[in-house]
């Protein structure tokens, strides 16, 4: 018999809070919209029991030690947006010399990705609940990431909303303080008016250097896994965009803007 909640009783008791910042930060233009989808059996018993080990609420009230939260000093690539995980689980188990701190609000997906990890032994997954850009600018500190990826996010296709994308100067420009010198953010699209503007900024961008020999976009790197989402696009024709961009060393400027939390 399911159990029915009452009003203001949490979801998932142990798991991903609702909304982890709360009232704390202002309410800026959000470049997510929260997806409302069912959770299955698996996902809800994946979030109450692996959520207190593997799980971090982003509330914006701590820097965090990655190295505490992952149990190693191994270098560590923030993922912006995973979907239901299973991309984000297969670059974990090539690549087990490298923690993936994985963040979305999609619970389906936060689920999915526990379970992923849980089943293949996966130890380099963490999974992070809430706003990416709270988390860059109060939790992490300076220089503290060797890679940033962000794969398919929401294009905003209306033009009254492209100031909803998240591929923005000012995001650019703040994730630049978190990735160490020569840290490669790593963005794909199949939306191509988008990934033309991502184009334009990132190579206009101070902080950050195209790794193609004469700009454009990049050949989709091995490490990127063909999803099914992406393979489904392909086969109606539509066009996928990779870029690779590499933070380039601006003297010792970044070093002086410590998260403000």
């Amino acid at each position: 018999m399911r159990h029915a909640r009452a009003k203001g009783e949490p979801r998932f008791p142990d798991g991903p809070k609702a909304d982890p910042a709360g009232s704390h930060f202002e309410r800026r233009i959000r470049s997510f919209q929260p997806r409302r989808s069912r959770v299955t059996t698996g996902q809800a018993d994946a979030l109450q029991r692996l959520w207190p080990l593997w799980g971090l609420d982003i509330d914006g009230q701590r820097v965090i030690d990655l190295g505490e939260l992952f149990g190693n000093d191994r270098p560590v690539v923030l993922e912006i947006g995973f979907g239901m995980g299973e991309a984000t689980a297969q670059m974990a188990a090539a690549d087990p010399e490298t923690n993936i701190l994985a963040v979305d609000v999609h619970t389906p997906g936060q689920g999915n990705l526990l379970g992923l990890a849980e089943r293949n032994g996966l130890s380099n997954i963490r999974v992070g609940n809430g706003d990416a850009i709270i988390l860059l600018r109060e939790m992490l500190a300076p220089d503290s990431l060797t890679g940033l990826r962000v794969y398919f996010p929401d294009p905003w296709p209306k033009k009254r909303h492209h100031k909803r994308r998240l591929i923005q100067p000012e995001f650019l420009t703040l994730a630049a303080t978190r990735l160490a010198p020569g840290a490669v953010l790593h963005c794909a699209t199949d939306w191509e008016p988008y990934a033309e503007q991502m184009l334009e900024v990132l190579t206009a961008h101070p902080d950050f250097e195209n790794t193609v020999p004469g700009g454009g976009f990049a050949p989709r790197p091995a490490h990127r896994p063909l999803t099914r989402f992406e393979g489904q696009g392909l086969d109606k024709g539509h066009v996928v965009n990779d870029l690779l961009f590499r933070r380039v060393q601006h003297g010792d400027r970044h070093q002086e803007q410590p998260p403000t939390g």
